[in-house]
């Protein structure tokens, strides 16, 4: 008797009142409030009507059922047991609701749709993977993806090794290392030898240019001769050693250009070189014209 707590006895006596307005209304109104208390029912038939019945027997139809109704669920409550003994009439429409699909899957044992679907799904892969097909096209897809994470795991070695090979490389044949002081030749030197290496070496070419803008700057008292400090370090103390501003914005840049390009894994192009020269020759030129000065 679990749909009589579907019903609306709490609101019985406005429900019959609404009947009893909609019959007033018209039939329109009538059939429009049948079937809105229907739907509030949850599932449960009013009971049928006649072909010849009118909207009032139709009204006092449902309001008798609605009382009959309440009164099954309000003696169910007083005696704390389910009513059992219905009218045969009353009996056979409650059957007919309980064989509709929605409340027969109710009925059932076991509804715990998850472990169902679990259980199904279980027997479906124990099906597939019995075939030789199946077997073999697992055995062949558990290889495919062997193979592609050794391969992924391969190239990401490979990559951090090349990158670490680089930047080491770069450590040691640049003048950031503090471990082993580099000498400098004199900036016109360097400046040589980087012009020899653009068409072929981009990257030592930016580097000879580099080293030939620290040899510059050393004469001229602006850095440490020691080559203790990194380039970073040696462009933020050219204020406290009497740099010019627009000298200091200048080695910043080229400092930071060098970074970018010379620890980059990529090659190092001709023009960029080119341009990296320039720009130390005529920051050199500056120096120049400011010590003459």
């Amino acid at each position: 008797m679990l749909l009589l707590t579907a019903l609306p006895c709490e609101e019985r006596e406005d429900t019959a009142r609404s009947l009893a307005e909609a019959l007033r209304a018209g039939p329109s109104e009538v059939s429009a409030s049948l079937e809105r208390l229907e739907r509030r029912l949850g599932g449960i038939p009013l009971p049928p009507a006649s072909e010849d019945a009118t909207d009032a027997q139709r009204v006092e139809q449902v309001t008798a059922f609605l009382e009959r109704a309440c009164a099954l669920r309000e003696q169910e409550a007083r005696s704390g047991e389910p009513v059992t003994e219905l009218p045969e009439s009353e009996q056979q429409r409650l059957k007919a609701v309980l064989d509709r699909p929605e409340f027969a899957r109710a009925r059932q044992r076991h509804g715990d749709l998850v472990k169902q679907w679990l259980r199904k799904l279980e027997a479906w892969l124990e099906g597939l993977f019995e075939s030789r097909e199946a077997q073999g096209f697992a055995v062949a897809t558990r290889t495919v993806m062997l193979g592609l994470a050794m391969a992924l795991v391969l190239w990401g070695v490979l990559k951090v090794r090349a990158m670490r090979r680089g930047r080491a490389s770069g450590r040691a044949q640049d003048d950031v290392g503090a471990a082993a002081p580099l000498v400098l030749d004199a900036p016109p030197e360097h400046l040589r030898r980087a012009r020899g290496a653009l068409e072929n070496d981009g990257r030592e070419a930016i580097r000879e240019a580099l080293l030939g803008m620290l040899s510059a700057l050393e004469e001229r008292r602006l850095a440490r001769p020691d080559r203790v400090k990194t380039n970073r370090e040696l462009a933020s103390e050219l204020p406290s050693r009497g740099a010019p501003a627009s000298v200091t914005r200048e080695v910043e840049r080229l400092v930071e250009w060098y970074d970018h390009a010379f620890y980059s894994l990529a090659p190092v192009p001709v023009d960029e070189a080119t341009r990296f020269l320039d720009a130390v020759e005529r920051l050199l030129g500056t120096l120049g014209a400011e010590a003459a000065a």
